[in-house]
């Protein structure tokens, strides 16, 4: 027996038991006549004892010997602790060691195993078995599990059924890029690796699977950022018999029972926005409804502003910003700085304070009476004491501009609180999304997504204008799942398929195999995807998918763990009928 107990488990209540205990060396203590070694294992801490009043010398210089992260394992007694530690739950006892057996000696990490580290994150990535033993990382991956349990018990509960689905499919020209795996039996042929169940979770909508859940490992060779990796996890759901009602009621069920069980937080308003408004309001389709800061568009007075910058822009629009027009001119140019850097791309930043005293001032007082000021204001709802920033230009770069620099401003002031959680429902998302380059149109979420009701002839006569039969769950800002009514005719389909630019045979060979499956009764279905590494992150407080990730990769798509992705041999190459020039 290799522990009669875990490292996080002994309490007072065990005085006086002998126990037998394994883990990692995590700190050793030498005062000459005792030694003092904390035993770390994934439950917690205990402090174990070895003095030369009650125990050998033997025993004694064995422990003197031990080194940081040698794993060993203690037969002894518990006794009560002298100077007892209240910050670790087994900080009143200690184990009295009677026998040491050392299982595995270690090299000297090369960083500290402990909360607040020494490593930087690529040495931390290099070596992240060893960062796995820290605690922020290992409650991370238990706290991951836990909410994946939570998951699976409501959906069971609400009598769904978890279906396996294929990792090698074929690739399909929607979407991201595949990753492509090359087939030995098949020469010159490729499999892809999903980038979502879709039309696998459809097709078990006709095979009579009418509730249906995975949580599945899908692929994206796109690049990297904070919430994104090349490999990803989805919690993925299609229901039969369904309309968009339907299912936002169950998916509002399934956030408001994970807030409940996993943060303690009761939610009991889900608010809906369409598109349009969260475009004009934020600026973008994901809004953090936690604090204020809605857009206001301003329009002149008498048909002009006198002010070229705004009167040549398509749109004006600002943001009031509650308490800080006490800002001094270095925080305001800083603001603007922000702003004009590439990522962003504005020109340029008006700002105006409506002081407490109810005065105005601004950055463009030449152009701008007080009067002319105080009727910006009141289009923006600015009260004394608030601070108005206005930018100007072509309107969609200009509202995700704003919306940039609301994020930032609130980030800075402290309103993007990680207890704090806002759910919304944005829907009424466009069908489909001209591509500026191409000319062409494409599918906004993917070409499977019905058209509103009543929408399906605007596809011919102004196809910017149909609205998809679609939704997102936004959580804090950032989309936590998505999802749509889908398509179940082949008719319908292959409308589609032709608007989205798709030739009859090319139509035939990508998705023949759904077609012919909507020929078999296929019933009325829709579903939702959320983004579990996401989803947990921001559960967890923070937004930063990477830390709830056993084995991450970095923002260069490799695991510098494993050193991978790596070549592989001549021989493999031509197994696979591969032939690479270097």
């Amino acid at each position: 027996m290799y522990r009669s107990h875990t490292c996080g488990e002994l309490r007072d209540s065990h005085i006086n038991t002998d126990v037998v205990l394994s883990g990692w060396v995590h700190k050793t203590r030498d005062k000459g006549f005792v030694v003092w070694v904390d035993l770390r294992d994934r439950y917690g801490i205990t402090q174990l004892v070895f003095d030369e009043d009650r125990t050998s010398k033997e025993l004694l210089e064995s422990a003197r010997n031990l080194g940081r992260e040698f794993v060993i394992q203690v037969n002894g007694s518990v006794i009560e602790r002298a100077s007892k530690n209240d910050k670790i739950p087994t900080g009143s006892i200690e184990v009295l060691v009677k026998e040491l057996t050392i299982l595995n000696t270690s090299k000297t990490p090369p960083f500290t195993i402990e909360k607040d580290t020494d490593g930087g994150e690529d040495l931390r990535m290099k070596y992240r078995y060893l960062d796995i033993r820290r605690n922020p990382v290992k409650n991370n991956l238990i706290f991951r599990s836990k909410v994946a349990m939570e998951v699976r018990k409501y959906l069971s509960q609400q009598g769904f059924i978890e279906v396996e689905t294929p990792y090698l499919i074929k690739s399909t020209p929607e979407g991201a890029r595949d990753f492509v795996v090359p087939s030995r039996m098949n020469e010159g042929q490729f499999y892809a690796l999903p980038q979502s169940p879709q039309t696998f979770k459809q097709l078990l909508m006709v095979g009579g699977m009418d509730k249906y859940f995975q949580i599945v490992k899908c692929f994206r060779d796109e690049d990297l950022r904070a919430d994104r990796q090349p490999e990803f996890t989805q919690i993925d759901c299609e229901m039969a018999f369904v309309e968009q009602e339907d299912i936002l009621n169950v998916f509002e069920g399934l956030t408001r029972y994970l807030l409940k069980e996993i943060n303690g937080i009761d939610v009991d308003k889900f608010p809906r926005m369409t598109y349009d408004e969260a475009m004009k309001k934020y600026g973008n389709d994901k809004p953090d409804i936690r604090f204020g800061m809605e857009f206001r568009a301003l329009t002149p007075k008498g048909g002009t502003f006198g002010f070229d910058i705004f009167d040549s822009a398509e749109l004006v629009v600002g943001i009031s910003v509650p308490g800080c027009a006490n800002y001094t001119r270095k925080q305001i140019d800083a603001l603007t700085d922000w702003v004009r850097r590439p990522q962003i791309g504005a020109k340029g930043m008006v700002w105006v304070k409506y002081n407490d005293d109810g005065s105005l001032n601004s950055s463009v007082n030449k152009f701008f009476d007080e009067a002319a000021l105080l009727d910006m204001a009141t289009q923006m709802d600015a009260n004394p004491g608030d601070l108005m920033l206005i930018l100007a230009g072509e309107t969609h770069k200009t509202r995700t501009q704003l919306s940039a620099l609301r994020m930032e401003l609130a980030q800075q002031l402290g309103l993007r609180k990680s207890n704090e959680f806002a759910p919304l429902w944005v829907v009424d998302f466009p069908l489909l999304e001209l591509d500026e380059e191409t000319g062409h149109y494409h599918a906004m979420h993917h070409p499977f997504t019905s058209p509103k009701p009543g929408q399906m002839e605007l596809l011919d006569t102004d196809p910017g204008a149909v609205r998809a039969n679609a939704y997102d769950l936004v959580l804090n800002g950032n989309e936590i799942g998505g999802g749509s009514i889908r398509i179940h005719d082949k008719e319908t389909q292959s409308i589609m398929f032709k608007h989205l630019g798709f030739t009859p045979e090319e139509a035939k060979a990508q998705f023949g195999f759904l077609m012919d499956a909507f020929q078999y009764g296929a019933p009325p279905h829709g579903g939702i995807a959320f983004g579990l590494d996401r989803l947990v992150a921001i559960l967890g407080g923070q937004e930063t998918i990477r830390d709830f990730i056993a084995f991450p990769k970095n923002n260069s798509g490799r695991d510098v763990m494993i050193d991978a992705p790596a070549p592989i041999d001549t021989a493999q190459l031509e197994e696979l009928h591969l032939k690479l020039d270097i």
